[in-house]
């Protein structure tokens, strides 16, 4: 939590929180100071999360989360509070003092990350250097041969990782420690009577090597198979002499592979993907990726997005392939809005993360079987997120890069510009898979068209798409929709409900805004007294904290310890949902305030008074009811004469004409979904 004075305050008093979220979530109005959109945080199709410009927090009514500025950024690029507030710093200009953290463990993850990424942006410079020494000959000529230029060699940062397990592991490990070396992702290790590698640096050890990190995971990008042989390419070749027993054997997990950097959204490099150049038998996999590590999320990349990306918000679309080369062919070409999945199969979490820039995109993945697939795989995910999709299907055989080699960027332009529907294509498909001239060919088309159908989140896109799939597979129209009711029933019992909603009426939200108001109110002399027989300005946290003093109107509520908590509220507290607080008072006090429907009035906070003291009043007779007449009612004579006096009392003040005037405020309470 920020505090006067400090770094973070000074930060978040110059922080415009819509506009820091508005890079990460597409906004709307929402009313006078609020702005709502899709939660990042969870799987959603009806805007539930919302942003308040005044009071400068978010909050989502679906899954609960809320916070300021710095929280968004901690959750959303999974960094610490020290990281957020320097993100948040670099995107106002602010410059950075010296960081300090909160914790010695925080300090350290915070610290790894950075190294991590120097270390990788040092291995890039490495391998880059590597591609233009005479050993990396075989590499530039098998990029030239694959049509990149010294241009687009430059722009992607490619390199060459040479056919030696030493040279990185030297280049680095002056400015490194072991420690970080093995947590890079960059090498492999053994221990004890392991193999090592001889000082010339080639590849020779004895026995299979265990390594203690991950295996990397492969990508089988440009239809290629995931293994060439059964050997692991992280092995060195047999034939060396046995190091001594406990010496920790650390060799490169790229070697004689051209290397393609990967890059988060900021452009820093995190990890990095080899393509062997090696022809024989113990090459290896095809394609090589780094592991995943404190600063690589393979699900949580898309290849190519930095550079992308404002091209992306211009154009208002993405073009999405499966492979880097097809990727970097793509946009060699001109259509610089291209991204490719890292590595692995397209998943949610790099919809969500293409759609902070665009809900538009034209997948363009390999014609094949497996390419097909693939798509499928992606549409759906990408229906789900409300995408407005295309599907770009080239000629069979060809790539993306095979496809701009062989026949030109504008042969790639007009495809594109024929990409189809994305529900054209899966009909399309259906047809070819499932010939419908029987029955039996249209009810295996149907069934393969419905999961597709009930990933649909509009109901009126789920009839349009029944009646022309009815059209071109010629069925009844009737069945079909009977069959799409069926899979849309179902969609909605699989649908997660949100968390449970607390009761709050309407009388105990305008008591907390009134008392959150002392954090936006402003004293001054002028109106901390009444001058000349001038009207006294309305401050609604006094009057509330006046008639609580006397009456404690909240107790046995649910809001109860969160009024409590906003009692001595004061103007100095700058970030009120920061309070020391519940998470359940938390997002309770978040709801409450993102709901202003009306003023904040002195007849609405009287009104309110009012309703909860019929409250406490129809609570207090339960209670002597109970008393008197309950199974454990009292025995004691005295003690009964006295609740039955208290009755009365009780009674009257309910017939109070000044309690009748409560019906709004207290009747049907408001629902505060959190």
């Amino acid at each position: 939590m920020s505090t006067p004075g400090d770094f973070a305050y000074t930060v978040k008093q110059q922080a415009d929180i819509v506009r820091v979220v508005g890079e990460y979530v597409k906004l709307k109005k929402a009313g006078a100071q609020n702005y709502s959109g899709l939660c990042p945080f969870h799987s959603e199709k009806t805007a539930s999360f919302s942003v308040h410009a005044t009071r400068q927090f978010f909050h989502c009514f679906g899954c609960g989360t809320s916070g300021d500025v710095f929280s968004f950024m901690q959750k959303i690029e999974n960094i610490t509070f020290p990281e957020a507030v320097r993100a948040v710093a670099q995107k106002l200009g602010i410059p950075l003092p010296k960081v300090s953290y909160s914790s010695p463990a925080e300090a350290k993850e915070a610290n790894v990350r950075t190294a991590l990424v120097e270390m990788h942006e040092r291995a890039s410079a490495f391998f880059q250097d590597c591609l233009r020494r005479p050993e990396g000959a075989h590499a530039r000529e098998y990029l030239a041969g694959r049509g990149l230029n010294a241009e687009m060699i430059t722009c992607f940062r490619i390199g060459y990782a040479p056919d030696s397990g030493f040279l990185l592991r030297d280049r680095l490990r002056g400015d490194f420690d072991e420690e970080l070396l093995r947590e890079s992702g960059l090498f492999s290790w053994k221990k004890g009577e392991s193999a090592r590698l001889p000082e010339d640096g080639s590849r020779v050890a004895a026995g299979r090597p265990q390594e203690t990190r991950p295996q990397a995971s492969i990508s089988d990008s440009e239809n290629v198979r995931p293994f060439d042989s059964a050997r692991n390419d992280n092995e060195p070749e047999a034939g060396s002499p046995k190091p001594q027993a406990g010496l920790l054997s650390m060799y490169s997990k790229f070697r004689n592979r051209v290397i393609f950097p990967i890059a988060n959204e900021s452009g820093k490099i995190i990890a990095f993907t080899g393509r062997t150049l090696s022809r024989d038998e113990k090459a290896g996999p095809k394609y090589l990726n780094s592991p995943e590590t404190a600063i690589y999320s393979k699900s949580r990349v898309l290849f190519n997005l930095d550079r992308a990306k404002e091209a992306i918000r211009k154009l208002d679309y993405a073009i999405l392939v499966e492979g880097q080369m097809d990727c970097i062919s793509v946009f060699a070409a001109g259509f610089q809005n291209v991204i490719a999945s890292s590595g692995t199969a397209f998943t949610e979490i790099q919809a969500k993360l293409l759609g902070r820039f665009s809900k538009n995109v034209v997948v363009n993945f390999d014609p094949d079987a497996a390419g097909a697939k693939a798509t499928e795989r992606t549409l759906g995910l990408l229906v789900q997120e409300e995408f407005q999709i295309k599907v770009l299907t080239l000629e069979a055989g060809f790539d993306p890069d095979l496809f701009i080699c062989r026949k030109g960027k504008e042969a790639y332009a007009e495809a594109l510009r024929h990409s189809q529907s994305y529900f054209d294509y899966l009909i399309e498909r259906a047809r070819t898979q499932f010939p419908v001239r029987s029955a039996e060919g249209k009810v295996k088309a149907v069934n393969y068209l419905l999961p597709h159908i009930q990933r649909v989140p509009s109901r009126i896109i789920r009839d349009e798409l029944a009646h022309e799939i009815a059209q071109k597979l010629g069925i009844d129209s009737a069945v079909l929709r009977q069959e799409l009711k069926h899979a849309a029933t179902s969609r909605s019992a699989a649908t997660l409900k949100a968390p449970a909603e607390a009761q709050v009426t309407q009388a105990e939200r305008i008591l907390v805004r009134a008392l959150a108001s002392a954090s936006q109110m402003q004293t001054s002399e002028e109106h901390s007294s009444s001058r000349d027989g001038a009207e006294e300005e309305f401050d609604p946290a006094r009057q509330a904290r006046f008639v609580l003093a006397s009456e404690r109107l909240h107790q046995g509520l649910g809001t109860e310890s969160l009024v409590d908590a906003l009692f001595n509220v004061t103007p100095d507290v700058a970030d009120i949902v920061s309070l020391p607080l519940s998470d359940f008072d938390r997002r309770l006090l978040a709801s409450i305030l993102m709901r202003e429907e009306e003023e904040l009035t002195a007849d609405s906070l009287e009104r309110a008074v009012r309703a909860l003291r019929k409250k406490a009043l129809n609570r207090r007779l339960k209670e002597i009811e109970r008393a008197l007449d309950g199974p454990s009612r009292v025995a004691d004579l005295k003690q009964r004469l006295a609740l039955a006096e208290e009755r009365i009392k009780v009674k009257r003040a309910l017939m109070d004409p000044g309690l009748a005037d409560v019906g709004g405020p207290e009747e049907g309470p408001a629902a505060a979904s959190f």
